[in-house]
């Protein structure tokens, strides 16, 4: 069967009952175009509802790419970072919808940054930057972003990705460990959660996909540990209240 009437099949079966997973016209179009079977390998299984592994990572079901591209609510020209570049095929989706060069992706690991680079130049989407380096520190060079998406479960969301939001952007991404949900976090704090996911947890700078142990609360305790820092007031401060306290109050003479 020829890939377009597959594609055809599994926007059609995404947006039937009794799934109706899909419900944004949009992305609905911007799936039928793009060839699935360039990002995985077997043809005959690119366009099931399924997952795949390729090289240490999950190539993510076409159902749960359209609930995270629904959650993002992209529009023309704005512009996109998506942590946990995979194989690309999230980004080639974004890409329908934004533009080419308005889609950033990174991933720690170097092999699925090679693999998504040739995997997005053979389906037609050379425009998309794709970088090798730790997610959590989003990309600075490129920001701010209108909408960032993190393929990764975090307990919380990376400092650096919140502050590399536009004024109206917004985050989405997992939050939690075993049990997850889908959060959309918008630049004036609103958090709206729209379901459960599973993902695999966000990976720190060292480690690689893959790797047998992976320390995921290391980013969330630096973190923790730079914002008590940050909230001190100083040993001046402090000395400067205490002796405030041994101070008495000034006595009027009395009359005589």
């Amino acid at each position: 069967m020829e890939p377009a009437v597959l594609r055809e099949d599994m926007v059609d079966g995404l947006e039937s009952p009794p799934r109706d997973v899909l419900t944004d016209e949009d992305v609905a179009v911007a799936m039928r175009e793009v060839p699935r079977h360039a990002f995985v390998d077997d043809e005959r299984t690119a366009y099931a509802d399924r997952e795949h592994a390729v090289l240490g990572t999950r190539v993510l079901a076409p159902s749960t790419v359209a609930r995270l591209l629904q959650a993002l609510a992209l529009e023309d020209d704005e512009t996109v970072l998506i942590v946990g570049a995979g194989v690309g095929y999230t980004a080639a989706v974004a890409a329908e919808l934004v533009g080419e060069t308005n889609v950033h992706a990174v991933d720690i690991s170097r092999p699925l940054v090679v693999e998504a680079r040739d995997n997005l130049a053979d389906a037609g989407y050379d425009g998309v930057l794709v970088d090798c380096r730790d997610g959590a520190n989003g990309f600075p060079e490129y920001a701010p972003f209108d909408r960032i998406l993190l393929e990764a479960a975090a307990v919380d969301p990376p400092r650096a990705l919140l502050d590399q939001r536009t004024d109206a952007g917004r985050l989405v991404f997992p939050r939690g460990t075993h049990q997850q949900r889908l959060e959309v976090v918008s630049a004036d704090g609103d958090v709206n959660r729209l379901g459960p996911v599973s993902f695999a947890p966000l990976l720190v700078e060292g480690e690689q996909s893959g790797a047998v142990e992976r320390d995921r609360t290391a980013r969330e305790d630096r973190e923790r540990a730079q914002r008590r820092a940050d909230s001190r007031r100083g040993w001046e401060q402090d000395w400067i209240e205490w002796e405030k306290t041994f101070e008495q109050p000034s006595r009027r003479p009395r009359s005589q």
